[in-house]
């Protein structure tokens, strides 16, 4: 049997799934659905408001990180993240398009790849308020596996127009 992997997906949605009442209760919907897939969360950051990236004048996004384990590899992960956007009516069509899911696999095992499929870690996380922040919640003492930055040292070389906040539980 495969060993358990341990990984970090990033969740946002600015818009609210058909059947849920808000974007927050269909990203905790997606959780459940992942740990049915066979995707194991296991903690989670607090939610964050943001906006939109680049700026625009969509609705700002609720942005969490969750931490996870599974047996799958990472092509197999990341297919399973796919299915459940899909299963809640994300459809892909402008980049950085407003959506009622958003789960990208941030970093698998700390493993490196560069795929046209898969990109490990995430390619635009050290980029990102609303990723970095929520995944300092959870571990600290991250360091980008490819750069050897700190999660501290990313988050420092932000733009100032990164504008994120904690989100009250809606």
């Amino acid at each position: 049997m495969k060993s358990k992997t341990r990984l970090f997906v990033g969740l946002g949605a600015n818009l609210t799934p058909a059947g849920f009442a808000t974007p927050q209760a269909g990203c905790e919907a997606a959780i459940l659905m992942l740990c049915d897939l066979g995707v194991n969360v296991t903690r989670m950051s607090r939610w964050y408001e943001s906006a939109p990236v680049p700026p625009s004048d969509q609705p700002w996004f609720l942005n969490a990180v969750a931490e996870a384990t599974t047996r799958f590899d990472a092509a197999e992960t990341l297919a399973a993240l796919h299915q459940v956007e899909a299963h809640f009516g994300r459809v892909r069509s402008v980049r950085n398009a407003a959506r009622v899911l958003d789960l990208d696999l941030l970093d698998f095992g700390g493993q490196i790849h560069d795929l046209a499929d898969l990109i490990l870690p995430h390619p635009c996380m050290h980029e990102r308020a609303f990723v970095l922040v929520p995944l300092r919640d959870l571990v600290a003492d991250w360091t980008h596996p490819q750069t050897g930055q700190s999660l501290d040292a990313l988050i420092n070389h932000l733009p100032p127009d990164q504008l994120i906040r904690p989100a009250h539980d809606k």
